[in-house]
């Protein structure tokens, strides 16, 4: 921008504003805060979503039966769920977690269910044939070929996740970026919000640059290329 003000920082003045907060302020330690919230509830929802949706890919009469309530949790407002929890539990980790899970479960459960679904059904028959134990199975046969749909879930959720914990730590937390943007609000502090949110970019793009985009290039290498 040509001019500096208040309500419009330069670039500049942005990037001496994350310096500082880093080298001196609350930054590093928000940062650790938000991080630890949304990697505990994306290992969860992935774990619980991907063993249910193999559950609901599966059997087909359990999943006519929670149909219904999958959809439900698809398109129920992950504001009310914060405030839900937040009521059952109080302003509590547990609550907070718990509610990112819950909005998070149904998207990973879907995506899955859709994966088992598409899977190809010579590789079971191949599977009966050498009489693999379910284990077996899981592992060697359902996980490969689910890949694609657990990455891609893993990908849109952490998305999700990202942005449900910053907005549940502005309704009310003890710390974590939401938690400090929200005050910088009270004070029209631009500049802080700003910083703040430029140093969350750096963290996600560090997420998929660094992790995701590897590993997704290390699981998926058995696959041929598309001619």
């Amino acid at each position: 921008m040509a001019f500096a003000h208040r309500l419009f920082p330069t670039p500049l003045a942005v990037a001496v504003e994350l310096w500082a907060l880093a080298a001196h302020g609350p930054l590093l330690p928000d940062l650790g805060k938000t991080m630890l919230r949304a990697g505990s509830a994306f290992v969860i929802a992935m774990v619980l979503g991907t063993a249910l949706g193999i559950v609901l890919g599966r059997q087909r009469w359990l999943d006519r039966l929670f149909s219904g309530w999958l959809l439900v949790g698809l398109n129920l407002p992950a504001i009310v769920v914060a405030i839900v929890f937040y009521i059952w539990l109080g302003l509590t980790e547990l609550a907070l977690v718990a509610a990112v899970v819950i909005n998070k479960v149904p998207l990973v459960i879907t995506t899955i269910r859709e994966g088992v679904r598409s899977l190809a059904a010579d590789y079971d028959e191949l599977a009966a044939a050498l009489r693999l134990s379910p284990l077996r199975r899981l592992r060697l046969v359902t996980l490969p070929q689910l890949m694609p749909f657990i990455l891609a879930a893993a990908r849109t959720g952490l998305s999700l996740i990202w942005k449900i914990v910053l907005v549940f730590e502005v309704l009310g937390s003890d710390g974590g970026v939401g938690y400090r943007v929200s005050i910088q609000f009270q004070f029209f502090d631009i500049t802080g919000i700003l910083a703040y949110t430029t140093a969350f970019i750096l963290v996600v793009l560090a997420v998929e640059y660094g992790l995701l985009r590897p590993l997704e290039r290390n699981v998926l290498q058995w696959r041929p290329d598309p001619a």
